[in-house]
């Protein structure tokens, strides 16, 4: 009877999952992407219309609330692969994700629930009550935790639907296509039809394609391959450290059989000689298990591979921290340049106007376009010339610079624009165009090279959170801004409420002096650092999978 159900049972298991499975996937990503670009996008311009907010503090919330939803996918991740699978993730999570943007929705619908705006004219405006800010920040933080609990969890998801590295090769490709598809969507569309029709229709449309992806997802649910949690992968990273500090007394071996080995041993006998105080949590001693057993002795014995698993999280440690230096400029360029935008002249033609929210689909076009040109023409290109292919720390770099160069370009704009406002006539929005298509090929060079990094070097058991830590690198780049922001409007008059009367220009300027000493300290970190798994014939194959 036993052999019975087993058997029914992985029958229905090997049914689940495949090709299938695909619509259900990317249906359901586009809908969130629509989603959450549409109402993060634009979300400066919504809290200074609707809710008479201050620029500068609007730009502040705004990044906090991007860092949320930047920082929270590895909570999710964490949840999915100790406690719950993806699949029960993704369901809650678009739930949540429909009530907050349903209720930003009746926000924009029901006057009571917003302070009156602002008197043609005016320059006093009724500000927020507490009740007002109590059920705006609800709803921004039901639709954060949303938006964040399904983006990477997805992307896992989806590739678990398949046997073949191939296969979940081609299902990347997918993914991002239509991740990039929503973002465009939600960054243009969604966005100036909050602009230029209401609020009210942009955000109505935003919990309508959320709906959709809900049902959509929970139709397919039946046909899904579903993951089981297979308990914390973070537990054996702090078993290391604990049995680390309890025997730091001990003295160090230099011999094979005073270490302990797990049962499949896929590291070198002894541990490495790095970070050699960790070596202890490996050694055996008479105080781990008086009985000679020592497979009872977790908080005081760990394997030579746990400690080398350790050992490669603690060195790569310092070039993720290089990646938040990179990411904060750009997060302070974009606050910036929603604020720039709504100062210009966004008239392209005789009917049509660039929503300021709208500047940043620059980027993502920019990026998904040489995303494809550096995998078809500039990195052959390149491998010709230098007859080696680019590791991905050195396309990270080459990020670094294009960063560094769209902030100085950023800062002679700004420089230029200013006068234009002492002349009253004011800069066409365009100008602002090449500083972002600048970043975005930064991004272009850099995002999917760090995603390689991470995921190609972090150990095996950490492979699905290492692909959320670029987000959650991002996440805190934009409290970093925030910070940086702060600090500045604190000890300068750069960045008053009207930035026609501050120095923008002047923050860029800092921007560029902080990203060259990012970049040095870069350089050290990625001269000093050693490739784990990165071998010279692997670097063609490695560059195909950063693009997907």
């Amino acid at each position: 009877m036993a052999d019975t159900e087993a058997q029914s049972s992985g029958e229905l298991s090997r049914k689940r999952g495949g090709w299938i499975t695909l619509p259900f996937m990317l249906v359901t990503l586009l809908g969130l992407s629509i989603t959450s670009f549409g109402w993060v996008m634009n979300l400066i311009v919504f809290l200074i219309e609707e809710f008479n907010i201050k620029n500068i503090a609007a730009a502040q919330i705004s990044n906090i609330i991007n860092g949320c939803v930047n920082m929270l996918p590895v909570v999710a991740a964490i949840l999915a692969d100790s406690f719950f699978g993806n699949i029960p993730v993704i369901s809650i999570s678009c739930f949540i994700s429909l009530i907050g943007i349903v209720l930003l929705t009746l926000i924009t619908s029901l006057d009571y629930l917003r302070p009156r705006p602002c008197e043609t004219g005016s320059i006093l405006c009724q500000s927020p009550s507490k009740l007002h800010l109590g059920i705006l920040y609800a709803a921004l933080a039901l639709v954060s935790t949303g938006s964040a609990g399904t983006r990477f969890t997805l992307a896992s998801a989806g590739a678990n639907q398949y046997e073949k590295p191939k296969d979940q090769g081609s299902f990347f490709n997918w993914f991002f296509l239509a991740l990039y598809a929503g973002a465009i969507t939600g960054a243009t569309a969604i966005v100036y039809t909050q602009d230029n029709a209401s609020w009210k229709l942009g955000f109505g449309i935003c919990a309508a394609a959320n709906l959709i992806s809900f049902i959509v997802f929970i139709a397919g649910k039946r046909f899904y391959k579903h993951d089981k949690p297979l308990g914390s992968p973070y537990t054996s990273l702090v078993r290391v450290l604990v049995a680390a500090t309890v025997k730091r007394k001990a003295v160090i071996s230099s011999k094979e059989e005073h270490y302990h080995h797990s049962e499949a041993k896929t590291y070198a006998a002894m541990p490495s000689n790095s970070f050699r105080f960790l070596n202890r949590a490996a050694l055996k001693t008479e105080e781990d298990n008086p009985s000679g057993d020592y497979t009872n002795s977790m908080w005081r014995l760990c394997s030579v591979q746990e400690v080398e698993d350790f050992k490669a999280v603690l060195r790569l440690l310092p070039l993720w921290s290089a990646v938040i230096f990179l990411s904060t400029p750009v997060a302070v360029q974009m606050s910036m340049t929603v604020l720039q935008a709504m100062v210009m002249d966004r008239g392209i033609g005789p009917h049509f106007k660039v929503p300021a929210g709208s500047l940043q689909v620059i980027v993502l076009v920019s990026t998904c376009l040489f995303l494809l040109l550096n995998n078809w023409t500039i990195y052959p290109m390149i491998q010709k010339l230098i007859r080696k292919p680019l590791t991905p720390l050195q396309k990270v770099g080459i990020g670094h610079v294009f960063n560094i160069i769209s902030m100085a370009i950023s800062a002679v704009v700004e420089a230029k624009r200013l006068k234009t406002v002492e002349n009253g006539h004011p800069m066409s929005v365009l100008w602002l165009f090449p500083a972002l298509v600048t970043v975005g090929i930064g991004e272009a060079f850099h995002f999917p090279a760090n995603i390689a990094v991470f995921y190609g070097e972090f150990p095996e058991s950490l492979k699905n959170t290492a692909t959320s830590l670029t987000s959650v690198v991002i996440g805190i780049s934009f409290y970093v801004s925030t910070a940086l922001i702060d600090l500045i409007q604190r000890t300068t008059a750069w960045l008053p409420d009207d930035i026609n009367h501050g120095r923008v220009d002047n923050v860029y300027w800092v921007l560029v002096i902080g990203g060259f000493l990012n970049l040095g300290y870069f350089l050290v970190c990625s001269w000093v650092y050693k490739y784990r798994n990165l071998k010279e014939d692997d670097h063609e194959q490695d560059q195909k999978d950063v693009t997907i």
